[in-house]
């Protein structure tokens, strides 16, 4: 199982980085995240180059597709060309949003009235489209999902490691990278954010 880390010019390191890199545990167990990204190489709002592995057209193939934030997302869903890359089918595909990443999946049609998770500087534009923000930091409903907050990002892997390999795989990995001493927690306030998230309307 394939995860596509969408990641654009002006991305947010935490959002991308982190989910990425909590799914890779799992890729023994063969679940795999690549950054994906529309050009060869983008920058970060902190000025780090990053090499993507894979190129846009990937999302089409994934059976999994987050959409990272950052500081230019207005100017992506400004970007007819760019946008019309983004071929997604919430049918056969998982698909996450962080942050200002919600923009995106409003710009795509892919909410259909559902409300969602993004961070404080983004929710008046997410709002704008009228859609509802939530004051929590994670929300899903079947197979879309949204974070808000940077360190929410823990919240969106562990919903994927979750949905696609169980909540064992998803407790692993989190026990694994918690701080040491915190590991019950960690993995408790994960696990707690997600069952919260994917409740929060039923």
């Amino acid at each position: 199982m394939q995860v596509a880390v969408v990641t654009f010019d002006g991305f947010n390191e935490l959002d991308s980085f982190i989910a990425a890199a909590l799914i890779n545990r799992c890729r023994k167990d063969g679940l795999e995240a690549f950054i994906t990204t529309p050009t060869p190489v983008v920058t970060s709002m902190n000025g780090v180059e990053v090499t993507g592995q894979r190129p846009m057209e990937f999302v089409t193939e994934a059976e999994v597709v987050l959409i990272g934030s950052g500081v230019k997302a207005r100017d992506v869903v400004a970007d007819e060309q760019l946008i019309s890359r983004l071929r997604l089918d919430p049918s056969r595909q998982l698909i996450g949003s962080q942050c200002s990443g919600a923009l995106v999946l409003a710009r795509l049609g892919l909410l259909n009235g559902m409300p969602v998770s993004t961070d404080m500087k983004t929710r008046p534009f997410v709002e704008a489209c009228d859609v509802t923000v939530l004051d929590a930091p994670f929300h899903s409903e079947g197979n879309i999902a949204t974070a808000g907050g940077c360190l929410a990002s823990q919240y969106l892997a562990t919903w994927v490691i979750t949905r696609t390999l169980g909540e064992n795989a998803a407790r692993a990995v989190l026990d694994y990278v918690a701080p040491v001493g915190e590991n019950r927690e960690t993995v408790d306030r994960a696990l707690r954010a997600v069952r919260t998230g994917e409740a929060a309307l039923h």
